[in-house]
């Protein structure tokens, strides 16, 4: 009997300190309840790279992490003063600013249908909603460890909004992850900038990427910084991307930064 309350208190122990672990990957939203919680500790993972569809039955998507390891989920119910799309922005500012690096970002119809990612991916039925009310993203943190943070925001048709957070940490190194051209796009359309810190000189895959991106809109100008930034220039160029499209500009700071012109 007496050992009974200290083995409870242990697991509970545990599982708290675990999905405080998972909730400190993005804040929790104001006024918002975590619900939910789930703590695995070898789990196999998969998060899609692409818009979700289902074709002959089948879950599809052109690209994807698997990985085996720890899982730390929680979702958020939040107040109905914010939708699921505004958490999620918050939330990926956030990330952003802690240094994260976008691997797969889409919103709304583009990342095809809701009810694959509540029910296929996250295994939550109630973050099922209409498609133009969500946004899903997964991103890579390095610092203090390797990991994946996935957020998935949607705003239900009844008005109930949810953001649900995952943190992932792989048991084995995930190796070289590249990000989607039109993740890469969408951050410089929205946010004005793209920093690459870990890019030094150019790479067959890398320089291919960012030329990829480019060509997505053609009417985008940038200015490229960092120590290699006419190095960079000129493999864009040799790429196909247009040379007026490009400049340099000065820096200092490591790695590659574009910076939307126009």
């Amino acid at each position: 009997m007496s050992r009974a309350p200290a083995v409870v208190l242990s697991v509970v122990g545990a599982l708290w300190l675990s999905i405080t672990t998972a909730q400190a990957a993005v804040p929790m939203p104001e006024d918002a309840t975590a619900t939910g919680e789930v703590v695995q500790e070898s789990v196999e993972r998969r998060y899609p790279m692409d818009g979700l569809r289902r074709i002959s039955g089948r879950l599809r998507m052109d690209a994807k992490v698997e990985a085996l390891g720890r899982l730390e989920a929680v979702t958020y119910r939040l107040s109905d003063r914010q939708t699921g799309l505004e958490a999620f922005t918050n939330a990926r500012e956030h990330l952003l600013d802690e240094g994260a690096e976008l691997l797969f970002w889409c919103e709304g119809r583009d990342c095809g249908s809701s009810s694959l990612w509540a029910n296929e991916v996250f295994g939550r039925s109630y973050l099922y909603g209409p498609e133009s009310q969500q946004a899903y993203l997964l991103a890579r943190m390095t610092e203090p460890e390797d990991r994946l943070v996935a957020l998935y925001g949607i705003t239900r048709g009844s008005g109930r909004p949810y953001l649900h957070v995952e943190t992932f940490h792989p048991t084995a190194s995930l190796g070289e992850l590249l990000p989607t051209a039109g993740t890469l796009l969408r951050q410089l359309h929205s946010v004005g900038v793209l920093h690459l810190p870990g890019l030094a000189a150019p790479s067959p895959a890398w320089r291919a990427l960012l030329a990829r991106t480019l060509q997505l809109d053609r009417t985008l100008s940038v200015a490229l910084s960092g120590p290699e930034a006419e190095i960079w220039q000129a493999a864009l160029v040799a790429e196909g991307v247009r040379a007026a499209r490009l400049q340099t500009e000065a820096g200092d700071a490591p790695g590659l930064h574009l910076r939307r012109l126009r």
